[in-house]
């Protein structure tokens, strides 16, 4: 008989896939004589070979039931009682095996001793004692079945986070869908995206895109039922379907548990750190009737959450259709839109704190798109980084602004600082200080009213060569400011290295900070931090009276937000500058 235990897949297992081939074949002693061993075959012929043992159930040797058959009981029937010694036909070296030994091993053994022992089998043992015999075959069985399980599993489940895959969920879900229809019940589907993923996997490596994307699998894990299926589609998109839904209120429970675990830091490389999702959900049979439908239903409400400010969740209505479709045209039309020139920039200006002066304009792209108007860069920057239009975009950004830059000059305007964004794509590339510095250069504009703007993330993946381009960038004259501090990896470490010369405060600090004692006291901190280290620091986003109040009580030297001007195309800028100096001349 078999021993019972249970199958593992896992190759460096041991013991369970061993024991499961064992046969409890009674051993027989050298001394015993040939009848007792047609006793056994009787008893057992599904065992091809008979273990031999000496008195101290030690195993010395196999004996080939076929051989033992054929040799031996068929010619000498009248005088095998009693007169040969198994010792005459025995196999004097078999295999033998203990009980610890991997199934790989074992079949490596096989092989390398030659392929007779697939029938004669081999010898398993625990502390030399015998245990039991398995043949070849069973071997080969056992072989088979564990790879199409692997198979099966390779097929079947995510190799990194250890979910359903695509083609297991949708399999999952369409069982579902025809268990639903018959029970007339619902299934909730949620389709469920990473925000901003790509810029993070971009700046901080595969490996830590890789921890993240396991570490967020595990909390849509916790928070879905254990009858819930959570799968991972593809990259940075997972997706769960609950059965017997009740209502959409049920839909709104769950996204608010995966909107409220995100709020929790996540442990990745020793570093605190926090994403959020996007999510579309969609219901069975009310929004589609087959998987495929529900999953474009949900897909379009997720890219309505996104573009609705991320970190939220809709549910699919009539009209969200259009999203994806919508992605794909714009990709192709993104293609020939700077061939076409419709891009432009918009302007937005920095004021000093302390003179109420303009002392600087942030430079922003938009797409002057020839059918769906004026783009903002949430609409298109995702997509070109995506596709790698970025690099020409980034580029003619460069070059436009410079360009205006000295345009203003040589109209007589007093000189002021443009800022620019660098997306991250565009700062590791090879050449980008060499192409900057070229623009510079053919421009005019003085490297010193040039100012780039970096995120965070940028600065925490490939250090030395982050370090050597801001240091190329800054002797050239350059400045260089973190853009959104405080949303990212705010510390100490790199701020030292780096040569950084303003912080950029982020507006969720800012808006409504009158309302936020949190917010004042880390305003408050990060305003200390970056004068220990004699860099400037900006307010972005002051919208009221209050916040602009709140930011120069607290030690911000330079603001930027609505409450001064809203981003303006060339023509409004210039007539909104000279309105204020009309106005400071009138002061």
């Amino acid at each position: 008989m078999s021993l019972s235990i249970e199958k593992s897949f896992n190759n460096s297992e041991k013991n369970p896939t061993v024991m499961r081939l064992l046969k409890l074949t009674p051993p027989v002693e050298e001394s015993m004589l040939c009848l007792t061993l047609l006793d056994i075959f009787t008893r057992d012929p599904s065992v091809f070979a008979i273990p031999v043992v000496n008195p101290n159930n030690e195993p010395t040797g196999i004996v080939d039931r076929h051989t033992f058959f054929e040799n031996f009981i068929k010619p000498f029937a009248k005088e095998v009682h009693g007169k040969t010694p198994i010792s005459n036909f025995m196999n004097t070296s078999p295999i033998i095996v203990d009980k610890e030994t991997t199934i790989d091993d074992i079949a490596k053994i096989i092989i390398d001793a030659g392929m007779q022992h697939m029938v004669s089998g081999f010898i398993a043992t625990h502390n030399h004692q015998y245990l039991g015999i398995a043949n070849g075959h069973d071997l080969l069985n056992e072989i088979t079945q564990r790879k199409q399980a692997n198979l099966f599993y390779l097929a079947h489940f995510d190799q990194l986070t250890m979910l359903p895959n695509r083609l297991l969920f949708i399999d999952r879900l369409d069982l579902a869908i025809s268990d639903a229809a018959r029970h007339e019940t619902q299934i909730g589907l949620l389709y469920i995206d990473l925000d901003n993923f790509k810029n993070y996997n971009d700046s901080m490596g595969h490996s830590f895109g890789d921890k993240l994307l396991t570490a967020v699998a595990q909390r849509l894990s916790a928070c879905a039922r254990d009858s819930d299926t959570v799968a991972r589609l593809s990259g940075d998109e997972f997706t769960i379907f609950i059965e017997s839904l009740n209502c959409v209120i049920d839909l709104k429970i769950i996204c608010n548990r995966i909107t409220d675990s995100m709020k929790m830091p996540l442990h990745i490389m020793d570093t605190e750190f926090f994403i959020t999702v996007s999510i579309g959900t969609a219901i069975y049979p009310i929004d589609a009737q087959e998987p495929a439908g529900l999953l474009v239903k949900a897909d379009a409400a997720m890219y309505e959450a996104k573009h609705s400010g991320r970190n939220s969740y809709r549910n699919y209505t009539l009209g969200m259709d259009s999203y994806s479709f919508d992605h794909l045209s714009l990709e192709t039309d993104l293609r020939m839109a700077i061939e076409r020139k419709e891009f432009v920039l918009f302007y937005q200006p920095q004021m000093s704190v302390k003179t109420g002066e303009v002392t600087g304009v942030e430079a922003l792209v938009r797409w002057n798109h020839p059918e769906r108007g004026l783009l903002t860069p949430f609409n298109f920057i995702e997509i070109a980084e995506e596709t790698g239009l970025i690099f020409s975009l980034g580029d003619w950004v460069l070059e436009e602004a410079c360009r205006q830059h000295m345009a203003w000059i040589n109209s007589g305007l007093e000189p002021i600082r443009m800022s620019i964004n660098i997306s991250v794509k565009q700062f590791y590339k090879p050449e980008f200080s060499t192409l900057v510095k070229t623009i510079v250069k053919k421009s005019g504009i003085k490297p010193s009213l040039l100012e780039l703007e970096l995120t965070e993330s940028l600065c925490m993946h490939h250090v030395d060569s982050v370090l050597n381009t801001l240091h190329e960038l800054h002797v050239f004259g350059i400045k260089l400011a973190i853009d959104d501090f405080g949303t990212g990896y705010s510390n100490l470490s790199y701020l030292r290295r780096f040569p950084v010369d303003r912080l950029k405060i982020d507006q969720s600090f800012i808006r409504h900070i009158d309302q936020e004692p949190v917010n004042i006291e880390i305003v408050r901190a990060i305003v200390a931090l970056g004068k220990s280290m004699s860099l400037e620091l900006v307010a972005e986003g002051v919208e009221t009276a209050n916040e602009y109040a709140w930011a120069k009580s607290l030690g911000c030297e330079f603001v930027q937000g609505y409450l001064f001007s809203k981003p303006l195309s060339l023509a409004a800028f210039e007539h909104w500058l000279e309105s204020m100096m009309v106005m400071a001349d009138t002061l």
